[in-house]
């Protein structure tokens, strides 16, 4: 007797006469919109001006939405240059395939690019974006369950995931149920984001580190969601890519995590809590009442360069050190029109 299951969605692509609206493109768009609601308001909130936000997404969006293209096309070079297939496609953005740690990665130039001329640290703005950006990616995934597409292995839980016989693999098409992957990554990402909400709050997390604890949490649960999946994924070692991907950045954010471990030599984690629910004396939600831990930049002018590469030079500022940060969820909504275009079959790896 069944008991429960998710139930797939009756479509994914709604028409206004010409004009195709798909659900995949509504939940990236939504997602933008979301990290920027939220970074803007975290980064106003440390003192900075939510323009710099929107002047600075401009940026990082178009970049990211490029990156994820590329590490899909990279990861999986055999769907458009082998023979019979067609190499033009891989441009087409709109077919399908996105993949985050890309997106991230150039996502991060574009940022970098913004936070230059706008004369902001970009470790400052990584902070800042850290959550909005996780919150985006939870936002995503929920396009995977409109296209009926990366969901885990045959499973009879009672949160098992139907799956259409069309979107189904080909060495099980009798199988009706399958692990719903799309949203057990939506649901860790929330949580990584309720984490660096509250760890920022108790302890003034600055200088990239809180940007380096979202790459290490959420690569920690992309590993065991990634073991779950089946679909097409090239193996190394017997291992998926992404699962190395994550691994190695796993790795790289533990390590900048404790070369930094004393970059504030107050003796706590990552500041100094002193009952306060955010670790300032008056409880203010950036914990820097006196504004003395404020983000470089703010104002409406560009850079006149006399910052360094990451525009340390500010006077007034904590003299943090340079991390990296941005991503596609750091976007705009100028950054949705590609996202609306984007075919039924998109994925988001």
């Amino acid at each position: 007797m069944m008991l429960a299951y998710i139930p797939s969605p009756s479509q994914g692509v709604w028409h206004l006469g010409p004009v195709p609206i798909r659900a995949y493109a509504l939940c990236i768009i939504a997602g933008i919109f979301a990290a920027v609601w939220l970074t803007g308001r975290r980064w106003e909130a440390r003192g900075g001006n939510r323009d710099d936000i929107a002047d600075i997404a401009l940026w990082a969006v178009p970049f990211g939405l490029v990156g994820g293209r590329l590490y899909h096309v990279i990861t999986d070079p055999e769907l458009y240059f082998t023979a019979g297939k067609q190499p033009i496609r891989a441009l087409y953005v709109w077919d399908g395939g996105l993949g985050i740690p890309g997106a991230v990665a150039l996502g991060a130039v574009g940022a970098w690019i913004g936070c230059r001329r706008r004369g902001v640290r970009l470790a400052d703005f990584a902070d800042a974006a850290a959550p909005g950006l996780v919150l985006a990616q939870a936002m995503g995934r929920w396009g995977n369950y409109f296209n009926q597409e990366l969901f885990g292995s045959p499973t009879n839980l009672p949160w098992k995931l139907l799956i259409d016989p069309a979107h189904r693999p080909a060495g099980s098409p009798d199988v009706a149920f399958y692990h719903p992957t799309f949203l057990y990554e939506s649901l860790w990402d929330l949580g990584v984001m309720a984490l660096l909400l509250w760890l920022d709050r108790r302890y003034r997390v600055r200088r990239g580190r809180l940007f380096a604890t979202y790459v290490l949490a959420y690569t920690a649960g992309r590993a065991w969601i990634e073991a779950l999946r089946v679909d097409h994924a090239n193996h190394f070692l017997g291992l998926r890519l992404n699962d190395w991907v994550s691994a190695g950045l796993f790795v790289g954010a533990l390590i900048y995590l404790y070369a930094t471990r004393r970059a504030q030599p107050d003796g706590s984690p990552d500041g100094s809590p002193d009952g306060s629910p955010d670790g300032s004396p008056d409880g203010s939600p950036d914990g820097s009442p006196d504004g003395s831990d404020r983000p470089s930049g703010g104002s409406d002018r560009p850079s006149d360069g006399s910052e360094g590469p990451s525009g340390e030079s500010r006077e007034g500022t904590d003299g943090s050190a340079d991390g990296s940060g941005g991503g596609p969820s750091d976007g705009s909504p100028e950054g949705s029109d590609a996202a609306g275009a984007g075919a039924e079959g998109a994925e988001e790896r």
